[in-house]
C-alpha cells in the first residue's frame, strides 16, 4: 500500500483507465490501496516527466525507501527524489491521520523490539517469535522498516531508542 497503513480495502490502477485503458486488466497494475488513498488523493492523478516516465513510486518495481526518508520521531516523510516528492504529494503521505499513526508506531515498535529481545536472551523462542510475527504484521510496517534501514547509520542507537532496540534490530533482522 502506499501510505503503510493496514487498511487497504480497494484496488487502484497503478496507472490509471483513463490514460492508460490498455492496462485495466493487467494484474501489474493492479495494487492494494486504502480508500483514502485510491479515491480521495491520487483518484486520476499520474504524474510524469518530461520524458513521460511515471513520477510516483511503484511499488512493485521501486524501492519506496530509496525515494521516502521516514523521520521517525514525527512521523513525517521527507523525499530524496523526484519520484518521492510526487508521491507525498499526490498520495497525501504526510496528512494527521499518517502523521499520527507512524508517531504513535515508533515506541509501539520499541517497546515490541526490547520484549522480543528479553524473551529471545532468555531462551523463549517460541514466545520470541510471536512477538517478532505481531511486529511485523502491527499496523505502521513502515516504521519498523526504516528503523532496519536506519540501524547501521552512525548514532543509531540514540535515533532508534538506546542500544537494546538496536541490538534486538540486528538480531531480528530479515
Amino acid at each position: 500500500m502506499y501510505c503503510g497503513d493496514s487498511r487497504g480495502t480497494d484496488i487502484d490502477h497503478f496507472e490509471p483507465i483513463k490514460l492508460s485503458p490498455f492496462r485495466t486488466f493487467d494484474w501489474m497494475n493492479h495494487l492494494l490501496a486504502c480508500s483514502c488513498c485510491n479515491s480521495n488523493a491520487k483518484r486520476e492523478l499520474f504524474p510524469v516527466d518530461s520524458a513521460g516516465a511515471p513520477l510516483l513510486i511503484d511499488p512493485t518495481m521501486d524501492d519506496p525507501f530509496d525515494h521516502l526518508r521516514l523521520i521517525l520521531s514525527t512521523g513525517t516523510y521527507r523525499w530524496n527524489t523526484p519520484k518521492g516528492q510526487a508521491t507525498i504529494e499526490v498520495f497525501q503521505l504526510n496528512r494527521a491521520d499518517l502523521r499520527r499513526g507512524r508517531e504513535l508506531a515508533f515506541p509501539r515498535c520499541q517497546a515490541m523490539l526490547r520484549d522480543y529481545l528479553r524473551l529471545q536472551n532468555s531462551g523463549n523462542g517460541r514466545d520470541a517469535v510471536k512477538m517478532l510475527n505481531a511486529l511485523h504484521e502491527q499496523p505502521f510496517a513502515d516504521v519498523l522498516h526504516a528503523m532496519y534501514r536506519t540501524m547501521t547509520n552512525p548514532g543509531a542507537d540514540i535515533v532508534l531508542g538506546g542500544p537494546e532496540v538496536l541490538e534486538a534490530l540486528h538480531v531480528s533482522r530479515p
